[in-house]
């Protein structure tokens, strides 16, 4: 009996290690993205402009750290900082994992 219930909670560890609660959804990130992002930092990630940053492949946790930044008004930017105003975490987390993935 002590076998069985050890299987199942390594079976039961093993989906949460790969589906983790409130793991970040990078398809929710690209709605977002799309919807507000890619006007200046384009559809793929690459600036439009040499003035916008390229955001394709940044590292998630320097997108978080920074869309933070431009949310809590720590980090000013005039045009980032509204942007970022009605960001929730689970937000910022799936934008910038979906930004993270782009190459």
């Amino acid at each position: 009996m002590a076998r069985y219930a050890l299987r199942i909670l390594c079976v039961a560890m093993a989906v949460l290690a790969a589906n983790p609660v409130g793991a970040a959804d990078p398809t929710s990130g690209k709605r977002l993205s799309d919807g507000s992002c890619g006007a200046c930092h384009g559809f793929n990630g690459i600036g439009i402009i040499p003035l916008y940053p390229n955001l394709a492949g940044q590292k998630r946790e320097y997108l978080v750290a920074q869309l933070q930044a431009f949310r809590d008004g720590s980090r000013k930017n005039a045009i980032m900082s509204p942007m970022a105003a009605h960001l929730s975490d689970a937000d910022i987390d799936n934008v910038a994992a979906y930004l993270s993935s782009l190459k």
